[in-house]
């Protein structure tokens, strides 16, 4: 099977949209999270998406299944909280490896159907991994600076638990995406490069940090030349920005990022900003306007969605990526 290092040099790879944002469209009860198997579980469960690989499988192949329709080479599986930190919320710590094998299973199956329905268009597996609720770089607790809640070992273990399952399961590459401390992610990477060498194997990583507000940094105050230096020291697939702003918004970032680097450059942002009841209204034509902007300025290597976005929105975004070729790099770093 091609390799996605060979693909993204070939065109522009569309990743898929939001999972929250169909997952929602069920509108699944208490009962319907929970299944046959959590039915005593003495911990309520509605809101945990991950756990739905395990009790509605088939909601989340039908969701995979349906960007991959749409026009999407990548899909992400649903393990965005997948960590023993992110699960201690709901009690699941010890179901943990099981969520990431499971969710990875689910997306290699589907992924694996459309490949063989068109080998031209070889479809991939990203291994989804989140930030988690704490923060290694900040205290939680403004009247204490120097207070942490997690340590840099505690979340080095609980992500390679998280990347050895996501890999068992079948994941071509690994997303460590919507990063806002880069501490956070830099565990991660540890964790992924401890894994590679015990096993002595390579798996391609994506990196995806998050810009929150009009200053241009992340939440833990970089700027995004600092984001990048701080995630460099690995050879990395690509680099980018996912969630808390639109397109529109986005391009300023992203084309700081595009000319300071020579990794390949990733984009999947909101459709557009939360109104007041939270929800997105950017329609898929408006965004894919705004995308076309990206594209007509040679921005990026592969492009998706994030919060608000859904097959409609990445069926549009495929449909004008594939006129045109993938940014080549004029960076020297």
């Amino acid at each position: 099977m091609s390799t996605i290092q060979e693909e993204i040099k070939k065109r522009i790879l569309v990743l898929d949209g939001a999972m929250g944002t169909m997952l929602q469209r069920y509108n699944f009860s208490e009962e319907d999270f929970r299944g046959e198997r959590f039915k005593d579980f003495p911990h309520p469960l509605k809101g945990n998406n991950d756990l739905l690989s395990l009790t509605q499988p088939q909601a989340i192949k039908a969701v995979h299944a349906a960007y991959f329709e749409a026009g999407a080479d990548i899909v992400e599986t649903n393990t965005f909280s997948g960590t023993t930190i992110g699960m201690a919320d709901y009690y699941l710590e010890e179901y943990v490896y099981e969520l990431n094998y499971e969710s990875a299973k689910l997306a290699r199956e589907v992924a694996d159907e459309f490949t063989a329905k068109n080998p031209n268009q070889p479809r991939f597996v990203a291994g989804s991994i989140g930030p988690t609720n704490r923060t290694a770089s900040m205290s939680p607790d403004v009247n204490d600076p120097g207070y942490r809640a997690v340590t840099f070992d505690d979340l080095r273990i609980a992500y390679k638990q998280q990347v050895e399952a996501l890999m068992d399961g079948g994941c071509d590459l690994l997303l460590v995406e919507t990063i806002f401390d880069t501490l956070n992610a830099k565990a991660a990477l540890f964790a992924i490069e401890q894994v590679k060498e015990e096993r002595n194997l390579d798996i391609p990583i994506m990196v995806s940090g998050t810009i929150t507000d009009a200053s241009g940094r992340t939440l833990s105050g970089q700027t995004v030349e600092a984001f990048l230096v701080s995630v460099s020291h690995i050879p990395l697939l690509s680099v980018g920005f996912n969630c808390a702003l639109g397109a529109d918004l986005l391009k300023p970032y992203l084309q700081t990022l595009s000319h300071n680097t020579s990794f390949n450059v990733s984009a999947h942002p909101n459709a557009g900003l939360p109104n007041a009841f939270g929800e997105y209204d950017e329609t898929p034509e408006e965004m894919q306007a705004q995308i076309k902007s990206y594209l007509d300025d040679n921005l990026i290597n592969i492009i998706g969605g994030c919060c608000g976005t859904t097959p409609n929105h990445i069926k549009l975004i495929a449909d004008i990526a594939k006129d045109y070729k993938p940014r080549v790099s004029t960076a020297v770093m």
